[in-house]
């Protein structure tokens, strides 16, 4: 928050936060068939944000309410529609043999898209194509698993684009090429992943069935890739964030009018990529507004109720005990693995703030970006983004791409044997190792 605190925030008035989080925890598990309907998710925002906006408002915290939803709200959802309206349009095609390295291949494009066209776009662009590739094996549950951790998380971590608790901490000040600082941590946890992935899949690849694989030969159809000219759009919007911001035209942080420019060019994006793209291709991607929509309605209320929690944490953070960079990566991993880890990024922002208000000595000659020690700011990231795949509602594309698995006749794991099949004994184990590697 730019505003600095002047009045006491009671600790009651994280409830509505604690409420939307657990809503969106549940609400696909108990509440199915209601949940789905976005009308519904933006009830849920209105019933805890508008009581929530009253009482900030009555307590004196109009500033950081409006700053919360006109410089953090908007822009966030204008680069998450951007991005979704341009990789709507890239549409690939094509069933290749199923190969361990076939599949290792299209991982590793993916994590190194996920960075630069966001892991929602990666993975939408990616995940049918690896459906159809391996449709002839009988073992490919655990390529979507992996596809999850690397495609739809763990890819995204070197730029604001990559991953939305990355681009909100891009809005408190984080410059678009200090994530290239986390390539070492990308590195090693992607690339372990792939040699762990290539080796499960070499040995599964080996039982299969005889006659699968001669299918699997037989099938087989180039990879086609339409839309090309969505990746001019892309490239748009990549350099709009990376050079339209106050770091490059200082004048912005004192233009209302011309801070909005980045969002500009990306809606501009945006509406060139649906001018441009022919309706056969979305069409072929089964493009629909819907996710969208639901994105930007769930953190209307997210955004919303999550300022009081902001507010208590910097007000807080010298008592809660969390003052390494170890720890901040637990603890924001921890929850963003269940709770949506954008707004868990934000939160942990918050907390380091006022850490590093109360207690400056403690990270004397620590260099400091978006306003807290550089150490802590690495691990809030990597925390945030590598823990958004421990769980399905970690990070959105995560439950996209299960549904998507599903239509195709994949019997994917439930939402617990999802952690205990793989995710605590196959991911955990590589997060302890980028904590004792990078973060002691």
């Amino acid at each position: 928050m730019e505003h600095e605190v002047v009045q006491h925030i009671e600790g009651y008035t994280i409830i509505p936060f604690v409420l939307m989080l657990a809503a969106i925890a549940v609400g696909p598990m108990l509440f199915e068939h209601w949940w789905e309907k976005n009308k519904n998710k933006l009830i849920v925002s209105l019933v805890l944000g508008i009581p929530t906006a009253i009482l900030l408002i009555a307590k004196g915290f109009f500033p950081e309410l409006e700053h919360q939803l006109v410089f953090d709200y908007v822009p966030f959802i204008i680069l998450l529609g951007g991005l979704f309206v341009v990789t709507g349009g890239i549409h690939l095609s094509g069933d290749i043999k199923a190969t361990p390295v076939a599949n290792s291949t299209f991982l590793a494009i993916g994590a190194i898209l996920a960075s630069f066209m966001g892991t929602t776009g990666a993975a939408m662009l990616l995940i049918r194509p690896v459906i159809a590739t391996n449709s002839q094996r009988k073992y490919k549950v655990h390529t979507i698993l992996f596809f999850i951790a690397m495609v739809a998380n763990c890819g995204g971590l070197l730029t604001p684009l990559g991953d939305p608790p990355l681009f909100l901490l891009y809005l408190r000040g984080a410059s678009f090429t200090w994530f290239f600082h986390l390539l070492p941590e990308y590195l090693l946890l992607n690339g372990a992943l792939l040699v762990v992935y290539f080796f499960v899949d070499w040995f599964l690849y080996r039982k299969e069935p005889q006659e699968n694989l001669i299918r699997d030969e037989i099938n087989v159809e180039p990879i086609r890739l339409q839309g090309n000219l969505n990746f001019l759009w892309l490239a748009g919007i990549i350099l709009s964030v990376a050079f339209l911001n106050k770091q490059y035209i200082p004048e912005l942080e004192h233009n209302h009018f011309l801070g909005f420019i980045r969002e500009g060019a990306i809606l501009l994006m945006a509406l060139l990529s649906i001018v441009t793209t022919k309706k056969g291709l979305r069409e072929a991607n089964h493009f629909t507004w819907h996710p969208i929509l639901e994105v930007a309605f769930l953190f209307l209320g997210i955004f919303i109720t999550m300022v009081p929690a902001l507010l208590y944490l910097k007000e807080n953070a010298a008592t809660l005990g969390l003052t390494t960079p170890i720890q901040f990566y637990f603890a924001t991993g921890a929850l963003s693995g269940f709770l949506d880890n954008a707004p868990t990024a934000l939160a942990f922002h918050s907390l380091a703030k006022g850490l590093f208000a109360s207690m400056p000595e403690m990270f004397a000659g620590i260099p400091i970006v978006a306003g807290i020690p550089e150490t802590l700011l690495a691990a809030i990231s990597i925390g945030a983004v590598f823990f958004g795949s421990m769980t399905y509602i970690g990070n959105g594309p995560n439950f996209m791409v299960k549904a998507i698995a599903e239509e195709s006749k994949i019997k994917m794991p439930d939402f617990f044997s999802y952690m205990y099949k793989f995710s605590l004994i196959v991911l955990l184990p590589i997060f302890v190792l980028v904590a004792l590697v990078f973060l002691l």
